[in-house]
């Protein structure tokens, strides 16, 4: 009985198989279609476009002085706020000008004593060279009254020179700014004790006009000076979180290479009227040499990396998407400069790269202009 089970059922699975195989050969193998590739494109132009080499740089004084004291003394007053702008010539600090004053007072006293001696000397000199003539003293007397009168002579000099030093200290308890610029942070206060040539009371920065300090690769330094012979070279300094750029003239090209980096430093002037650039200021800089008119631009979000190089991804006329190896010569800001691989017209994908692959079927976003055919193609069809 259970023999008889077992070959029902074994029946009954061949006969399941083979309806389910009949089945399976009575449909037929549906295709299957490629999909198509959303992408948005832009066309590749000619288009006038500048030729710039961009740098990092540095916001610089062109004139920074540390004020220092030439006497010794105690400041009596200062005449100034710290961070205000200040003219050559404006009074800064005052020094206690008694001491001085009191040596100044001494020296002139000892120059009217002094001149008084040296005039009795040369009386006395006078005298004995007429005794000597007259053969009443030996002539050793008359020499020695002489040096006595030469030597007081020498002595109101050098009261002279005493009393004129004694003068300058005198102006030296006065402190004038010797520059337009702004000052600092004060590093003394009212009523300090201050040493000759010690620390600085202050630093003024010039702030107009300014530098900005920049260094580019040794192998620019031809393209520069050669534009630089032709026309000024402006430079653009561009602000954080300012859209506008300041702009100035390139004034300074340093006389040696660094030999360490391979770079050589450049200056740029600015008037900084306005204020906007600031001494220790990190600033995008931007030297524009010469203007390129018929140049080949692309956007910068359209160029795709791989093992051959930079490449774009072209759509055709048959609406499948080319692959074109390109050179890069420049970027500025979102748009590059490349030499061969497009042409003018050409659309290029600048949104969808990722399924992309060569020879894949695509479809323009709404608003994406239409491939143009070449030239030729379009002749052709005309004629024909």
């Amino acid at each position: 009985m259970h023999k008889l089970q077992s070959r029902h059922s074994l029946a009954l699975l061949g006969v399941t198989l083979a309806l389910a195989a009949t089945s399976g050969c009575s449909k037929k193998a549906e295709p299957i279609r490629a999909m198509s590739v959303p992408v948005a494109v832009t066309p590749a132009v000619q288009k006038e476009m500048p030729v710039e080499i961009a740098a990092i740089g540095n916001v610089e004084s062109i004139t920074a002085v540390g004020v220092k004291s030439m006497i010794n003394g105690e400041i009596t007053s200062v005449k100034f706020q710290e961070g205000q702008d200040v003219r050559k010539g404006d009074l800064l600090f005052t020094i206690d000008e008694r001491p001085s004053q009191a040596d100044l007072l001494r020296n002139e006293a000892n120059l009217a004593r002094d001149i008084a001696t040296a005039a009795n000397a040369r009386a006395q000199a006078k005298r004995y060279q007429a005794l000597w003539k007259e053969g009443v003293i030996a002539s050793e007397q008359a020499e020695q009254m002489q040096t006595a009168a030469d030597a007081a002579d020498a002595l109101v000099r050098s009261d002279q020179a005493a009393v004129e030093n004694s003068r300058v200290q005198l102006t030296y308890t006065k402190i004038y700014s010797p520059i337009d610029g702004r000052t600092g942070n004060l590093s003394i206060q009212l009523g300090n004790v201050i040493k000759a040539n010690d620390v600085a009371l202050i630093t003024i920065n010039q702030i107009s006009p300014i530098y900005v300090t920049f260094t580019i690769p040794e192998q620019n330094l031809e393209q520069v000076t050669r534009y630089q012979a032709k026309h000024p070279l402006q430079v653009s300094a561009l602000l954080p979180n300012d859209p506008v750029p300041a702009v100035g003239a390139l004034t300074f090209i340093d006389n040696s290479v660094d030999r360490q980096t391979g770079t050589i430093k450049l200056k740029a002037t600015f008037d900084n009227r306005d204020r906007r650039l600031w001494p220790g200021l990190f600033v995008n800089t931007v030297m524009r040499l010469t203007s390129e008119p018929n140049a080949l631009v692309v956007p910068v979000r359209a160029l795709q990396t791989g093992q051959q190089g930079q490449f774009v991804f072209v759509v055709g006329e048959d609406m499948k998407a080319e692959v074109r190896l390109v050179k890069v010569l420049r970027t500025i800001g979102d748009q590059a400069v490349v030499a061969d691989g497009v042409r003018a017209g050409d659309l290029v994908v600048t949104e969808g790269h990722l399924r992309l692959t060569p020879g894949a079927k695509v479809e323009l976003k709404n608003n994406a202009p239409q491939p143009v055919p070449p030239a030729s193609a379009t002749a052709a069809k005309s004629l024909s």
